[in-house]
């Protein structure tokens, strides 16, 4: 199965402490990657590296497929959603509308996909819905679906459920679990290490800026056992901007 998006011998600087250096990653269609490590280790870099936000000093990140694609097409392909999303003010249909626009979809598709987007993050009726008015879960799914409604082959999520209640992590965590059935491959940061094994997500380690194993199949509890033991003894690093 050929991977869906790959990096090979990338290497991006930030300032004189931290650079993140990967020698080969490569996502295949339709799973789930759960991105892990200490706090500073680069997992936020190397999410922006994928979303194309962040340009490698020397390296590649290529989508399968892509071909002649310029930067701006492949961008097409994947979404990031950022730990504390932002809503534009209106109304939720206003958000979902207006990625679509600058991609010059307009009128009954518009419609259809903001629709076919909130059924599938289970906000149906939320259409008309004040941002203002939503709480915590709702603006991850919100936010969420804004990121789907654009049709991604690649969907990032930079710690999705840190700021979500007990009472939606459920439903949210089976949202996710969903995802790869509707032809997306799916890499979110966590730090709940017993996350990847509910979500039958392939573990994804980093520690400063430096993958330490690929993605193997679905996570057991013998794996997540591994990863808690290795973050321990980092569990009290400072949080900084590279994580």
């Amino acid at each position: 199965m050929k991977p869906v998006l790959s990096l090979k011998d990338v290497l991006i600087r930030q300032g004189e402490n931290f650079s993140l250096s990967i020698e080969n990653l490569e996502l295949l269609p339709r799973r789930i990657y759960a991105l892990t490590g200490p706090n500073g280790s680069g997992k936020s870099t190397l999410l922006r590296t994928l979303a194309l936000l962040n340009a490698p000093r020397q390296g590649t990140v290529r989508f399968s497929g892509a071909g002649a694609d310029g930067p701006a097409q492949q961008r097409q392909k994947v979404t990031l959603v950022e730990q504390s999303p932002y809503l534009l003010r209106g109304t939720v249909a206003d958000n979902l509308a207006f990625g679509l626009k600058l991609r010059g979809i307009r009128g009954k598709q518009q419609q259809l996909r903001i629709t076919s987007a909130l059924a599938m993050v289970g906000l149906d009726g939320f259409a008309q819905r004040k941002s203002n008015k939503l709480s915590g879960g709702e603006v991850q799914r919100v936010a969420l679906a804004r990121a789907l409604v654009l049709e991604p082959e690649v969907l990032l999520l930079d710690e999705p459920t840190s700021t979500i209640d007990r009472k939606s992590l459920h439903a949210f965590e089976e949202l996710l679990g969903r995802l790869p059935g509707h032809g997306v491959t799916v890499v979110f940061s966590t730090h709940d290490l017993s996350q990847p094994a509910r979500l039958g997500g392939e573990l994804i380690r980093i520690e400063n800026g430096r993958l330490i194993d690929q993605p193997h199949g679905p996570t057991g509890d013998s794996d997540v056992k591994q990863a808690e033991q290795r973050l321990c003894l980092h569990c009290l690093e400072p949080l900084n901007a590279s994580g």
